[in-house]
Formats: structure tokens, sequence, C-alpha cells
């Protein structure tokens, strides 16, 4: 599945931007044909070539970051077996048998998502070179080149280490884009909310999530600067109102430190 069907926040129609392309470069999600395309813009492009390497470092970290464990002996040859195959020989499992390659994957996967719908309204198109035209020299000018740097991700893990939400925090637009990585809704009925927890401070609502969508939190502007190292995003189960008073009164479900550039 190609990871432009993650989200339909912003489905215009139009080519992927360069930033989400490069990231599926990178994730391995696009086929022979796109891959050879992108391999030959990145040798002559090289603003493209930069937003491949963005991705690289930025994704690398986020796969490592989840362990991996093996798998159940039993559970291949039931597989097989349910599927009519023979039994295999003993092999050591391959990275796609371990559980920790596709918690890595899933949380990637969502990670593309969620800086992609940052990255893709900001993205025009480049014009086209002017026509020379004889003129006086002049000492020339160099425009700075705006960086188009894809915004940090926070993962909001379980007790357990597996991802429930990435956010991306935009301080100077006062926004979080929640991105959940889909699961059952609570039996009782309760709500996920969310919580910005500064540093030695008390928690502030920011209003409930989805659990089967991205979706922008709006932080009001008396709590922008909290949105910093040091503070945590937290998750917890509350009525499906929301919190009572503003006050946290259910489990907490989900929390991680919020990272900045």
């Amino acid at each position: 599945m190609n990871v432009r069907d993650l989200h339909d926040l912003h489905d215009d129609g139009e080519p992927p931007s360069a930033d989400i392309l490069a990231g599926e470069y990178v994730l391995g999600v696009l086929d022979a044909a796109q891959r050879a395309e992108v391999e030959r813009r990145i040798a002559s492009d090289p603003g493209f070539a930069r937003l491949v390497t963005q991705w690289e470092n930025r994704l690398a970290p986020l796969l490592e970051s989840f362990g991996s464990e093996a798998v159940p002996a039993h559970l291949w040859p039931r597989i097989r077996t349910s599927l009519g195959w023979p039994a295999a020989t003993t092999a050591s499992p391959r990275v796609w048998q371990r559980t920790g390659f596709w918690q890595g994957m899933t949380a990637l996967a969502a990670a593309l998502a969620l800086v992609a719908v940052f990255s893709r309204r900001d993205l025009e198109p480049d014009a086209p070179a002017p026509t020379p035209v004889a003129v006086t020299p002049t000492a020339p000018t160099t425009p700075a080149e705006p960086e188009q740097a894809t915004k940090p991700v926070t993962p909001l893990l379980h007790d357990d280490g597996t991802p429930g939400w990435l956010a991306s925090v935009d301080k100077a637009q006062g926004k979080v884009l929640m991105v959940p990585v889909p699961a059952a809704a609570d039996a009782a009925g309760r709500a996920p909310e969310l919580w910005l927890i500064p540093a030695g401070g008390a928690p502030r609502s920011l209003g409930l999530v989805s659990i089967d969508r991205a979706h922008t939190v709006a932080v009001p502007d008396t709590l922008r600067d909290a949105l910093v190292n040091g503070s945590v995003l937290a998750i917890t189960l509350e009525p499906s109102t929301g919190a009572p008073q503003g006050i946290p009164t259910g489990p907490i479900i989900a929390k991680g430190d919020i990272a900045n550039l």
C-alpha cells in the first residue's frame, strides 16, 4: 500500500509533493519504475537530494527505537498448516518475521503521513528559469533558499513501548498534528484526551483526540510557551464529553516528551 493512501486531509488530486515523494522513496514503498525516476531526480536535483537525506536522518532513529523479539516457535508452523503448505525447514527468522520490524514500519508510515500533511501545504512549483537579458553587470545577489525541513515527530508510547499516537508540534502556529496508530475503541466508552504537561507544572487539556484519523489540535496562546523540550504530551481515558473541570481522572495510556528542533 502506498503511504499516500494513509491520509486524506489534502486529497486535491495533485501529484505528490517533493517532500512526500522523498519520504516514500526512503520508506521503500515505491515500485521499481518510480524508484528509478526518483533516483534520476536525486542525481540531477540537489534540493530534492537534500530532502531525501533529511528523511533518512529523520526516520532511521525512529525505526531503531523499536526493539525486536522472536516470533513464537509454534506460530509459523500453524500458519503454514492453515494455508495447506508443507512444513518448512528450521531457519533463522527473517527481518519481516520480527514483530519489532512491523512495529517500526507502522510508526514510520504514520510519521510519514504526519509530516507530509505539514509540508504539502507549503510546497510551490519551481519557477521557470528567466530568459537572459543583456544588462549592465552588477554584483549578483543570491537569495536565501528556504529550508523545507519536516517537523520533528514525538511518539506517544503505551506502557509496553508500542506507539499509540505520533505528534508533530508547530509552536509558531500553535498547533499539534496528531496521527493515531489505529486501535479499538475503549470498551467502557471512554475517549482519549490530550494533555500538555509543562516541566514542573500541572496538566492542561488540549481536548479529545481521534483513534482512527489524523487531525490538528489548536493550542491556546497562553500555552504555546510550554511547547518546548522538557514538556510532556500525554493521553488519558476520560468521559466522552471530556474530563470534568479540565482535570484528568482516567489512566494514562500513552505519553511522550516533546521533540523540537
